[in-house]
This record gives C-alpha cells, structure tokens and sequence, in this order.
C-alpha cells in the first residue's frame, strides 16, 4: 500500500466545484490498482489508523492492490475524482450531492440513511450555553463547509432553532473535526459543532472524557449516509469489484477496525449504482447554508 499527498487540490469553498471544468485523465491504468483519495482521520500515532485498516481489508477482498492518496478536505476528494486522479472516495452525503449533481462523478453505491439524528454542538461542561438558542451571539466552530455532520446539518438544526448563521451567531471553519475540537479545548469558540457519531467513538476521534462536555441540540437525519463515489473512467471490471468488495468489508465483523470509516455506515441498507434522485432530500438542507446544489453543474 502506497500514501502520497494530493495538495494540489486543497479547496477552500463549495462554489469551487461549480468553477473546475473537465480535466484530462490521469487516474492509473492499471485495473489491478485501486486508488483512493482520503481526508486524515486522526493523527494520534498510538492508535490504529482505519484507513490503513480499510487498505488491507480491501486488498484482501480483492486482490488488488490499493493505493491512498491524502487530501485536505472534503472537496478535494470530490476534485481527485472528478479530474480522474483517483478511482474512488468515501464520501458523506452532502458532498456526495454536491459531487453527483455536476453529472461528472458517479455514485457506485450509497448507504440510505437512518431514523438517528446526525449532529449536535458540543461545549464545555462549565459553559453558560444549555440550550441551542443560547449560542445567539456566540462563535461556532464547524468542520469544513462540505461537511455533513460538521456544517450542512448542524447549520439547519440552528436554523430550525431560529438562529441564522452571520446574523445570529458568528462561524469558524476549522478544517476538520479535530480543528474545532482543539478550538472549543482552547477557549477560541463557545461550542464545536460535529457528529453525534464521532463523541459516541471517543478518543482519539473525541477528545473530551465523560463530564467535560454536554452536547447541545440534535439534528434532522440525513436522507443518505453516505456513498462511494467512481470516476465515470472506471473500467466496468473494475468498478463491479469496488462496489463488491466495499459491501463484502462494511460489515459488523469490521466495525472495530474501520473505526470511524465504518461507524457510519455499517448495518445500512446499501443502494448499488443508485440514480442522482436519492440525494434530492439534500436540496433544501443545502439551501439554508447558502448552496443551491442546482447551480453546481
């Protein structure tokens, strides 16, 4: 298994999509490589890595060899496929719509979404704040503005509790998960906000023990988990054995090592080669962040 960083396509909002045209294919040709492109989870040098967990439970299924390439957010994976850089990514659901919707990535499979809410904000156990609409003039950390659980949610469930980003309470973007942890650890933001998902793991994910953090507010669920998105220059030899043997290695007997890859996912119903109309619950969500996924072609 081979790492390489892709910086090139660090992005720094969503309207970037909107604005990069077609590129020429440089994904490898060769069919029995599978590359992927990944955002980091976690730097903690103690504890296992899912994505290198993930890279030998497919080389295993598959008996090709998989390649990650490291990217800074979410949208640079979105642009590493759609540019033809790598074969695949695992994606959330909004960048998933966000991606599926310019007609120039494919979805090979989606897992549907859950009855669970999906986000909440966190603060710290001594905060005044109790309730969402006690962050009304405070600052807000969120992941990045791709994120499903670290932003798109988030922002509907503070606006579904009356509070409008920029007018009632003042946005961080953080770069990830972990960036608007160390934010709230550092007394820079009054609440992180981030997935429900991620304080169930713990550390190394969630860095705060039992008693130093209350959660605050919880979220709609998603109308889609997430997916795995192709490049549309996928041989089809090659993108049956990604959708194969994602299916064969998301499942509970996993769960451990996948870590945070998996915990999301795991135990959903998956949908293979689904049509782009599942992620048209994303639209209005979208829309109160100020992205209209109809624009982004």
């Amino acid at each position: 298994m081979r790492r390489s960083p892709l910086l090139a396509f660090g992005i720094m909002g969503v309207s970037a999509l909107a604005l990069t045209g077609c590129q020429t294919a440089e994904a490898t040709a060769d069919d029995t490589t599978i590359t992927i492109a990944t955002i980091p989870l976690g730097e903690d040098p103690t504890q296992a890595n899912p994505t290198d967990a993930l890279v030998e439970l497919l080389e295993a299924e598959t008996g090709y060899t998989v390649e990650v390439t490291d990217v800074p957010d979410y949208l640079s994976v979105v642009e590493a496929i759609r540019a033809d850089h790598v074969d695949m990514g695992i994606m959330s659901g909004f960048p998933s719509a966000l991606a599926v919707n310019t007609g120039e990535v494919d979805a090979l499979l989606a897992w549907e979404g859950s009855e669970d809410p999906v986000s909440t904000c966190v603060v710290l156990n001594d905060s005044p704040v109790h309730e969402l609409t006690d962050l009304e003039g405070k600052t807000v950390a969120f992941a990045d503005q791709a994120s499903s659980s670290g932003y798109f949610m988030p922002v509907h469930m503070l606006h579904e509790a009356g509070l409008e980003q920029g007018t009632d309470y003042e946005a961080i973007f953080a770069g990830g998960h972990e960036g608007s942890f160390a934010a709230l650890e550092q007394g820079q933001v009054d609440a992180a906000c981030t997935s429900i998902m991620l304080t169930e793991l713990g550390a190394p994910m969630f860095p705060f023990a039992d008693g130093e953090w209350r959660g605050v507010g919880e979220s709609a669920p998603m109308p889609v988990m997430g997916s795995v998105l192709g490049s549309p220059e996928l041989s089809d030899e090659k993108r049956t054995v990604i959708q194969d043997a994602i299916q064969a290695v998301f499942v509970e007997e996993n769960a451990e090592a996948l870590g945070a890859l998996g915990s999301g996912f795991i135990g959903l119903p998956v949908s293979v080669d689904p049509e782009p109309s599942v992620f048209d619950g994303f639209v209005e969500i979208a829309g109160v962040a100020g992205v209209q996924l109809e624009d982004l072609e």
